[in-house]
């Protein structure tokens, strides 16, 4: 009993100290792992949902370890351009490409005998993983450009919200890399499984709002508090920070009711879940509602964001390809492949299907916008609607890197 309620107690101050939110068993169990990984120099994986507070428990890891007082350093791998991460990371020398016109330390040498935090690890790219598995082996690495291998004591802390063991099945992520970030892995749930939590978060963004613009905090009412904890919040913490922010800054602080709460979610759907379409295959990335029940309009408000986003992304998806496909046949003498001539519209593209499944038809617009543009990446994403480092991650999982 003695140390049971010792556990407890010392769960609760690692929550108050890292501002760790929630008294679910969800959320304590991931800070009993915390604190038992946190104090050795074990690579620590963190995986969850955009928005559950990886970088939080990021934070804490380091907090209670021995290299504390030592630099910490995140790094979003996704935020970094793939040809650049990797001098981001290690370093360069003058002269080691166009435009490194010095010396560059990179995070490693900045972070020695402190901690690395790489989120959305996920999308680094395999060659960067490369030598990241190796800094984890024998903490050596070199400098773009240079021939002299240096070493660093860092401890490397992993996050993303990718499903690592099915993406190095797939090739897409280095197996042997993800055993060695995988020797503490802390799940964190996304914020409808503890929903429980909901009226402790909004307390505590509620507050720290009103303290930081100097404002008087009057409370949710019981209704509006059950209005969000009915909500599905695809975005988690991050998300409802966000609303709470919003709603406490414009309305000064005032008793917030559901009236209020109209104002910033749109109207009632039935009940219902984001769930995620499997593989992560195509230009656009969809999600598919999973119905589970019936209005209740008394406690529901269902957010319209996400769908009217996806209908808005399809829309301009296909007016690109549209307008891609008409100019190709005027300008293209032959492509090797479904001819372009035969197509006259998107339309015709999308009636000719027997054989054309949503990838094939995705290599070929890749195939099409590449051939069209010389293979200037920057202008084929402009023309698809979608970014540079999506078309790069397209390109890869369609193996058309050496057709250009």
């Amino acid at each position: 009993m003695d140390s049971y309620y010792n556990e407890g107690t010392l769960v609760n101050e690692i929550k108050k100290t890292f501002s760790i939110i929630g008294n679910s068993y969800e959320i304590d169990n991931a800070v009993r792992l915390l604190i038992q990984a946190a104090p050795t120099d074990l690579s620590l994986l963190i995986t969850g949902e955009t928005g559950t507070g990886k970088e939080v428990f990021a934070n804490a890891a380091h907090g209670l370890s021995k290299r504390k007082g030592k630099p910490f350093v995140s790094v979003n791998c996704a935020a970094i351009p793939e040809t650049l991460l990797e001098s981001e990371l290690f370093g360069h020398e003058r002269g080691a490409f166009t435009g490194a016109v010095d010396q560059r330390i990179g995070f490693f040498e900045t972070a020695n005998k402190g901690t690395v935090f790489l989120d959305e690890i996920g999308d680094m790219p395999i060659g960067t993983q490369s030598k990241l598995l190796r800094v984890l082996e024998s903490g050596e690495f070199t400098r773009l450009g240079s021939s002299q291998t240096k070493k660093v004591d860092v401890r490397i802390i992993g996050a993303t919200n990718k499903d690592l063991n099915k993406a190095s099945a797939e090739g897409k992520f280095r197996s042997d890399l993800f055993y060695r970030l995988n020797t503490v892995h802390i799940v964190l749930p996304p914020l409808r499984n503890h929903a429980q939590d909901i009226p402790l978060l909004v307390e505590h963004f509620a507050r720290r709002t009103c303290q930081k613009l100097n404002l008087p905090y009057q409370g949710f009412s019981d209704d509006a508090m059950s209005v969000l904890r009915s909500l599905p919040w695809p975005g988690n913490i991050r998300e409802l920070k966000n609303m709470i922010e919003k709603v406490i800054t414009f309305h000064k602080g005032e008793h917030v009711t559901p009236e209020i709460l109209r104002n910033y979610i749109p109207p009632a759907l039935p009940a219902f879940e984001i769930r995620n379409i499997e593989h992560d295959n195509s230009l656009m990335t969809l999600n598919e509602p999973e119905y589970t029940g019936t209005p209740e309009l008394s406690l529901i408000f269902r957010t319209l964001l996400e769908l009217k986003s996806d209908l808005t992304e399809i829309k301009r998806f296909m007016h690109n390809v549209a307008v891609l496909i008409e100019d190709m046949n005027r300008k293209s003498d032959s492509v090797n492949m479904h001819s372009v001539e035969e197509v006259k519209s998107i339309e015709d593209l999308m009636e000719n299907t027997e054989d054309l499944n949503l990838e094939e038809f995705e290599k070929q617009i890749i195939q099409f916008a590449m051939k069209k543009y010389k293979g200037n990446r920057r202008m084929v994403a402009e023309s698809l609607g979608i970014s540079v480092r999506t078309l790069y991650r397209k390109i890869s999982a369609l193996n058309l890197e050496n057709e250009f």
